[in-house]
C-alpha cells in the first residue's frame, strides 16, 4: 500500500516520503517493537521498515494534526500516542540518524524547544 499524495503542506522544503508498511511491520506486539531504539548506540544492522515509514511520515508536511493523526492510524495501523512513543524512542537511534539526518534533527531540536518550554 503506497501512501496517497496529499497537496497540504506549505513548508516544500522536506521531501515527501513513500511510506509502505504492512500490517505485520507495523503490529504492535513486542516484537516488532525491539526494533525501534532497541540498540542506541547502534548496531551495523540497518533500520526495520517500520522504523523508516515512522521517518517517511515524519518527513511529510500537514495541513493539520488531525490529518496526521489519520494517516499514522490508516497507513501505519497505530495510534498516535504509539506512534509518537515509537518516534522518541527512534530520533535516539544512531541508525536513524545515519538513514535519515535531516529528519532526525529536526525532531530532537523540536523535542528540545518543547521541553526547554516547561
Amino acid at each position: 500500500m503506497t501512501a496517497p499524495e496529499n497537496g497540504n503542506g506549505t513548508e516544500g522544503t522536506e521531501e515527501t516520503g513513500d511510506a509502505t508498511a504492512s500490517s505485520e511491520e507495523t503490529g504492535d506486539d513486542a516484537s516488532t517493537d525491539a526494533p525501534v531504539g532497541a540498540d542506541a548506540s547502534g548496531s551495523a544492522e540497518a533500520l526495520s521498515a517500520r522504523d523508516r515509514a515512522l521517518l517517511a511520515l515524519e518527513r511529510r508536511s500537514w495541513a493539520s494534526p488531525g490529518a496526521k493523526e489519520r494517516a499514522i492510524r490508516e497507513e501505519l495501523g497505530l495510534s498516535p500516542v504509539r506512534y509518537y512513543q515509537l518516534v522518541n524512542a527512534l530520533i535516539e537511534d544512531r541508525r536513524a540518524l545515519e538513514a535519515d539526518p535531516v529528519t532526525v534533527n529536526r525532531l530532537r531540536r523540536v523535542r528540545e524547544a518543547k521541553r526547554s518550554r516547561r
